[in-house]
């Protein structure tokens, strides 16, 4: 069952990530988009970094998580991977930006 929202590409599935706000058609949930962006990757940079994805639905995502930000940043805050279980190789190369 899929659970519809006021959205052309962003939809909810109850038996994918517990029902969190994903791409229609992939498992990526919009706070993956999000988290790109905060990283300061441009969103016409985005599908370089998330092949499966367009333009159109990173755009979506992204309007999708300025109507709902309290939700995905709950998803994000949630699903925070600890500073210290980050590999160095991986800091190494976000500190670079």
């Amino acid at each position: 069952m899929t659970t519809t929202t006021n959205s052309r590409y962003v939809t909810r599935q109850p038996d994918i990530l517990s029902g969190e706000p994903i791409i229609k058609g992939t498992r990526t949930p919009v706070r993956a988009i999000v988290e790109n962006w905060r990283l300061g990757i441009r969103p016409e940079e985005i599908p370089l970094h998330l092949p499966n994805l367009t333009l159109a639905q990173v755009f979506d995502a992204l309007s999708f998580y300025l109507d709902n930000q309290a939700e995905i940043n709950e998803y994000i805050e949630r699903n925070h991977v600890p500073d210290e279980l980050v590999h160095p190789a991986i800091k190494a190369r976000l500190n670079q930006k």
